[in-house]
């Protein structure tokens, strides 16, 4: 029997690197992690849409903890990077991606943003 597919709207990465780590990415990725369960936003709940992973290196090793983001979209694959995230920014992302909203613009890094 194959494994059951579960829908999502996007999904998260947290860096668990050492620099991240040292920068609370552990207790982080924990914090999101109950946060979905409690509200219902993981994606194995019923309604739920957003997936969490731990990950590697994320490339922003100096401003950790750091997130990225991914998720479908009409106009086509979405993706947003975040540096030094607390709490607050994390969760306001999960909310994003549960909702279908725009991503929080808040600790955002990457090209998109170096051109503003």
């Amino acid at each position: 029997m194959p494994p059951k597919f579960y829908p999502t709207s996007g999904h998260i990465l947290i860096c668990q690197n050492n620099n991240c780590q040292g920068r609370g990415s552990a207790l982080l990725y924990k914090a999101l992690w109950n946060h979905l369960e409690r509200e219902g936003l993981a994606y194995y709940k019923k309604g739920g849409k957003v997936r969490l992973t731990e990950s590697g290196c994320l490339g922003a090793c100096s401003y950790g903890p750091t997130l990225c983001v991914y998720r479908q979209t009409p106009q086509g694959l979405e993706e947003g990077w975040y540096a030094a995230v607390d709490f607050p920014v994390a969760k306001a992302v999960a909310q994003a991606v549960q909702d279908g909203s725009e991503l929080p613009e808040a600790h955002k890094y990457g090209p998109e943003q170096q051109r503003s």
